[in-house]
């Protein structure tokens, strides 16, 4: 057996969702709206079914699609592709990664890991026989140490991955942040993965600015998106890769032998999806924003010490002046079985071992019904009033 995949537990995700159905909890865990996302896209999609073809469509994806990611980059970036040479439609955006990494990646390369970072980038980076090399961003602002960043950047360095907006920090990565990784990027001939499945989920007046527009960046990115983030519909695992023609061609190589193809029913209803109206983000981005203050000041008044937020569907809490002598997974365990509240502790997402990684942070999803982030807040409330926080 592969000794990468054999050695690690089931996702925490699905743990987490687990037992949150095992004590009927609300499951603000896995990030997953309550909505069944835009009914006009469901349609599409039916009636697709209905139609056909449903046999292969093209590996690196219908025509349309491939167009309509191209124009969605040039509307909102400026960024301009060629849809039949630079754009790779995938199974979601962690097949997306997955093809990334295998295409620029050999044994005995190192990728720069931003920690903390989604559970999937290590485990795959190994896989390869490459080596992660982790950068911690410094909570609770999130900052990015550039010292530490130059400092992982060597002669083996073939890759950065960035994700921006950020799972699980909700962070949106500054233009001097981006410049200087652009900076190195160019010093040391690597290149960017960059994972930007929430880039219109951004609140309080920022804005999501690809590297890939910094001068320099357009040949050295990989750009990937994903529909289900984007049209809140998260099993519809489509995603897709923007990238310069020669890193595009190896890209498509691999893709070929990981799924070869997606369903061209959802490719269709996601081509019409992509060519929505601003309007439609903007709304998409403004209820987001809105829940998230629901959960925000719901936290704060129970006692939680919340993170900045500027993006993503998630929102960061310090509990430990709730509870001073539990982890981060006990933590969360704790709450769904006691409260009926289910979070994700944020350790998860740094390398394990490490003494420096923040044990008393939460992570709560707020991509969810007002009513239903009403009532996870008043359980926790009632639960916390009760005296029942552990401490010394």
């Amino acid at each position: 057996m592969n000794p990468v995949f054999a050695s690690l537990p089931t996702t925490i995700f699905t743990t987490m969702s687990a037992l949150a159905r095992e004590h009927d909890a609300i499951n603000l865990g896995q990030g997953f709206p309550d909505s069944n996302g835009p009914e006009q896209l469901r349609a599409i999609a039916a009636q697709a079914l209905i139609d056909g073809p449903n046999q292969y469509p093209p590996s690196t994806g219908i025509p349309e699609l491939r167009r309509a990611v191209a124009e969605h980059n040039r509307r909102y970036y400026g960024l301009r592709f060629d849809p039949d040479a630079e754009i790779i439609v995938t199974s979601g955006a962690t097949e997306a990664l997955a093809d990334c990494l295998m295409a620029l990646l050999a044994p005995g390369d190192e990728a720069i890991v931003i920690e903390p970072a989604f559970d999937s980038y290590v485990p795959m980076i190994r896989a390869i026989g490459a080596t992660p090399r982790l950068v911690q961003l410094q909570p609770p602002e999130w900052r990015l140490d550039e010292e530490a960043l130059r400092a992982a950047f060597n002669e083996r360095t073939r890759v950065l991955l960035l994700n921006s907006p950020m799972n699980p920090t909700g962070k949106v990565f500054t233009g001097d942040e981006l410049s200087v990784i652009a900076e190195l990027l160019c010093a040391h001939d690597a290149r960017a993965i960059c994972d930007e499945v929430y880039e219109h989920l951004v609140f309080d007046g920022r804005v999501h600015q690809p590297l890939m527009c910094l001068p320099g960046m357009r040949d050295r990115c990989l750009r990937i998106g994903s529909a289900g983030k984007t049209f809140a519909m998260t099993g519809w695992k489509i995603g897709y890769i923007s990238a310069p023609r020669a890193l595009a061609e190896v890209i498509a190589r691999v893709h070929q032998f990981v799924t070869f193809t997606s369903v061209p029913a959802l490719q269709k209803a996601v081509a019409v999806g992509l060519g929505s109206e601003p309007a439609y983000y903007s709304r998409l981005a403004t209820d987001l924003q809105s829940a998230r203050d629901v959960l925000r000041e719901g936290l704060e008044g129970i006692g939680f010490k919340v993170l900045p937020c500027h993006g993503t569907y998630f929102i960061n809490a310090d509990f430990s002046e709730l509870d001073q002598q539990r982890d981060d997974l006990a933590f969360c365990r704790h709450i769904t079985a006691a409260a009926k509240v289910a979070a994700i502790p944020v350790s998860v997402f740094y390398e394990p071992g490490n003494p420096s990684t923040p044990r008393h942070l939460a992570r709560f999803c707020f991509c969810k019904d007002t009513a239903v982030l009403t009532e996870a807040v008043a359980r926790l409330r009632r639960y916390f009033a009760g005296g029942n926080g552990a401490r010394p």
